[in-house]
């Protein structure tokens, strides 16, 4: 059970049963929450297909026992073609679900590549998004998937700010200085000397703040999607995500009458 949704009733908690014939892809392996979902899944007994970009994050995965992995960019469609024809050899003619994590591009692909798999297991597709980006398209395009695939559950993900590589301040610090070094000498001055220090301590202090660093909020929350028996439709995973949820169901315009 999920501490996160201690409050449901409790056939939510029952689980899927054999998950030693249950395949599952996961993008995004190299870091974070992927990689953390990959080593989880392998405990519980699935057999964990992983794309990775590097040769570290597969390297990093190699102790898993039930645990294949391959080179998987999913900003190339060439490389989803390798991988779902690598996939067809791995899984055979069983399907599985699949699990994606990834920017808008690479979620569409990888899943409309993959989807004859799915379709022929009935299986399930978790797709991860902000909880900022509720409005915008990865939620759009898994509700838009939701409702011609009656027989395929799809399920999002929506964490708050968690401690990983996206979060990380010395990428985001190093993009700041880049675009501040192509302003103008006039441009610059109108923001004065010391504006740049005082946006990366800004920086600094706020993303130290909210920053979670227990991803296992988000993983436990990918785990109940792929292996309950009755799925939630979306997960808000952290305390900021949580109360961005509570507070978006208050502004929200609701209809003056029922339907």
């Amino acid at each position: 059970a999920l501490t996160s949704l201690s409050s449901e009733r409790v056939f939510w908690f029952r689980n899927i049963e054999d998950f030693k014939n249950k395949y599952v892809f996961v993008t995004g392996c190299d870091t974070g929450f992927g990689n953390l979902l990959c080593k989880k899944l392998d405990r519980k007994g699935f057999r964990v297909l992983a794309g990775c970009l590097t040769e570290k994050g597969a390297d990093d995965l190699k102790e898993c026992r039930a645990l294949s992995e391959l080179s998987c960019d999913v900003t190339s469609q060439d490389s989803i073609e390798k991988a779902m024809e690598w996939t067809k050899q791995e899984v055979g003619d069983k399907g599985f679900p699949q699990h994606t994590e990834s920017k808008l591009n690479g979620v569409i692909a990888m899943t409309m590549t993959f989807l004859p798999l799915i379709k022929q297991a009935r299986g399930r597709i978790v797709n991860v998004a902000s909880v900022l980006g509720r409005v915008f398209a990865v939620e759009s395009f898994s509700d838009c998937l939701r409702h011609p695939l009656l027989w395929i559950k799809v399920c999002i993900v929506e964490p708050g700010f968690f401690k990983t590589a996206v979060t990380s301040l010395e990428p985001i610090e190093r993009e700041l200085h880049r675009l501040w070094n192509q302003l103008s000498p006039e441009v610059k001055a109108s923001y004065g000397d010391k504006y740049l220090d005082n946006v990366s301590t800004m920086g600094r202090l706020i993303m130290n703040a909210v920053c979670d660093s227990d991803l296992t909020k988000v993983t436990n929350c990918m785990e109940h999607a792929l292996s309950a028996a009755y799925p939630r439709t979306r997960y808000s995973a952290g305390w900021d995500a949580k109360l961005f949820d509570i507070a978006l169901k208050l502004v929200l315009p609701r209809p003056s009458k029922s339907v």
